[in-house]
């Protein structure tokens, strides 16, 4: 598969040393994402909330672009946070709110 060159430096360096296993992991999102009904706007909120579960601010940032480039609003991605605050506690949903701000931020 094509290179990753807008993701983060980290990511693109596990790409360079191990290429086989990040195309069976691109290739493996791509088949989770197509195999049922949700579009592609709803599976990246899907998976920010998981991001924001596990409290990982890289895959908080990467599905809120990813969200964001499928047509989400900033409003949606502000509301998925706010929906795992009784899931995940305020201080996880805290976090995850900066980090998207980051991402609107730089955007």
């Amino acid at each position: 598969m094509d290179p990753c060159t807008t993701c983060p430096a980290n990511f693109q360096e596990y790409q360079k040393r191990f290429p086989e296993m990040f195309d069976a992991y691109r290739e493996a999102a791509r088949r989770a994402r197509t195999a049922g009904p949700l579009d592609e706007k709803t599976t990246h909120l899907v998976q920010l909330a998981a991001a924001v579960g596990i409290r990982s601010e890289g895959a908080v940032h990467s599905h809120a672009r990813r969200a964001l480039d499928a047509g989400a609003a900033p409003d949606e991605l502000f509301h998925v946070v706010n929906l795992m605050v009784s899931t995940v506690g305020f201080p996880a949903a805290a976090a995850a709110f900066s980090w998207i701000r980051d991402v609107l931020e730089n955007r």
